[in-house]
């Protein structure tokens, strides 16, 4: 008998079963331990993923508490798209790249430090802030009055108190502004402001309490700027900084410019906020116009949604 008939013969089959049972019976319980050490390591998984995905959820809402758009309008989360930008356009005001990068990442902080403990919020988006109060001081201002034109809530002037004071500079800050309950713009409807907070007087003092001494006794002046009284009882002095954010018309805008050329300092830097920002198209044509005419001002560049302008 040849080894294949051995091997499958009945007589071969009856003796070699008990092995095979005893193989099957082995292979069984391996797979078994297998598969029920998969299972507890799947469930170990599953398990560990739920955590995870938890965290995740509990760090989400953490950080829309305190970047998001309750209570301001607008979220202060950062993308590197933006961010990487703006360092760029404040360098190349600046001039100096590390320079731009600290005071954008200062700035920043600061905005969100202001909005957590201030009355209200800034007007603008996260970047365009940035990139305002981290650009002024760079520009080396010929002195430190500054004259904001449309505050809001005067967070924005405590910022660049702490900004200035920052760069070793002693800033003294004017503001202009009608103090009308809400933000007020031509052609936009008149709407509670998002954080709730009524536009006045009161709320400006609390906030430029938080920039110290110079934001306390920072000067403020109820009224239009263009009205003749309003522009009469501020300009008596010189300002190394003005910031135009008030009437966003062609009109409002080209009127605010004028009365720049006459306050601003030898070598001041005027801001001219919301520039290049197509829901407010007057003022990129206000500019441009003002520009082609005879002007002190010099046109030195944009950062995120604000021009540059130094004075002769």
């Amino acid at each position: 008998m040849n080894t294949r008939s051995l091997l499958t013969s009945s007589v071969s089959r009856r003796v070699l079963r008990p092995v095979a049972d005893l193989i099957d019976r082995r292979i069984d319980r391996h797979i078994d331990r297998r598969l029920r050490s998969t299972a507890a390591a799947d469930a170990a998984d599953r398990e560990r993923l739920r955590e995870t995905a938890e965290t995740v959820r509990r760090q989400e809402l953490t950080l829309e508490l305190l970047l998001g758009s309750s209570g301001r309008g607008l979220s202060r989360a950062v993308s590197p798209g933006p961010l990487n930008r703006l360092r760029s356009e404040v360098a190349e005001l600046a001039g100096d790249r590390g320079a731009a990068e600290r005071n954008v990442a200062t700035a920043y902080r600061l905005l969100v430090a202001l909005e957590s403990l201030g009355t209200g919020r800034i007007a603008g988006g996260t970047m365009n802030i940035c990139g305002k109060l981290g650009t002024i001081p760079l520009l080396d201002p010929p002195n430190d009055e500054i004259l904001e034109i449309g505050t809001l809530y005067g967070m924005f002037s405590a910022g660049l108190i702490r900004m200035m004071e920052r760069d070793g500079r002693s800033p003294g800050v004017t503001i202009v502004d009608p103090f009308a309950g809400v933000q007020l713009q031509p052609g936009t409807p008149r709407r509670s402001d998002p954080s709730g907070t009524p536009v006045d007087e009161r709320a400006v003092r609390t906030n430029l309490a938080l920039a110290g001494p110079a934001g306390v006794a920072a000067r403020i002046q109820r009224g239009f700027s263009e009205d003749p009284g309003t522009r009469a009882a501020v300009s008596d002095r010189r300002y190394g900084v003005i910031v135009v954010d008030g009437d966003h018309s062609a009109e409002g805008v080209a009127k605010d410019l004028q009365w720049a050329e006459e306050i601003a300092a030898p070598g001041g830097i005027v801001v001219l906020d919301d520039f290049g920002d197509p829901k407010w198209p007057g003022i990129e044509e206000a500019l441009d116009k003002h520009l082609t005419g005879a002007t002190r001002f010099t046109y030195l560049g944009k950062a995120a949604l604000s021009a540059f302008l130094r004075a002769a």
